[in-house]
């Protein structure tokens, strides 16, 4: 059963200018997933309106079953959609670790050992102790963005929206990211759309949903 769906989702900055037009898409959990299309495509308007943050102008966007209209916004992406961006949006001033607790500290996350539970988070996204207690202005680029998946992670979200998460990445560190992606949908079931930024990674999904064709294309062999 599909986590995430669009039943002919459309927007328009306004009524001359449509950006998305009747959108069918179903996205299920433990897959990843590609929204690729030309510049101007909408692609990243498309992750605004499945996080919420932007509502469409035409059609629905069903989560778990549910219009997500009827859900309460702050609940939804506090709790149900976690976002990553290919700028981290990390507070540069907090270690890695008071990053991702911070987010569990908006989230309103219980937990015994509040610290504990972050650094296990940090863990998951292979980054231990010693560079989990550094300064966020003191980690690598591809630390940072490891932060900012651990950050998305300190609330369990069933969805994943990743823009452009490894376009500030040297190849090397990009295949780490990718791979840490794949571990979070194939191994814990998380549902995980991302904007690639090169086709090299949209070549790593399960999926691809071209924007400017709006056809679904199948994951490509690679030999």
């Amino acid at each position: 059963m599909s986590i995430l769906e669009l039943n002919n989702l459309s927007y328009s900055y306004d009524s001359s200018t449509p950006v998305l037009q009747n959108l069918s898409y179903a996205f299920e959990k433990g897959k990843i997933y590609a929204i690729v299309g030309r510049s101007g495509a909408g692609k990243t308007t498309l992750l605004s309106l499945l996080s919420g943050l932007a509502t469409p102008t035409g059609g629905k966007i069903l989560f778990d079953g549910s219009d997500i209209k009827g859900i309460d916004k702050y609940k939804y992406r506090s709790r149900y959609v976690g976002v990553v961006f290919q700028g981290f949006n990390l507070l540069p001033q907090l270690t890695a670790v008071e990053n991702v607790e911070l987010s569990m500290d908006i989230a309103g996350i219980q937990t015994k050992n509040k610290r504990k539970s972050a650094l296990e988070i940090l863990e998951k996204v292979d980054l231990g102790e010693d560079k989990a207690k550094r300064r966020v202005l003191k980690l690598s680029g591809g630390e940072q963005q490891r932060v900012a998946i651990a950050r998305t992670l300190s609330y369990n979200p069933d969805i994943i929206l990743a823009d452009e998460p490894t376009g500030n990445l040297d190849v090397e560190t990009q295949e780490e990211v990718m791979e840490i992606f794949e571990r979070l949908a194939h191994d814990e079931n998380k549902c995980i759309i991302i904007v690639p930024h090169s086709p090299e990674v949209a070549k790593r999904v399960d999926t691809v949903y071209e924007l400017s064709t709006l056809q679904k294309k199948k994951k490509m062999k690679i030999s």
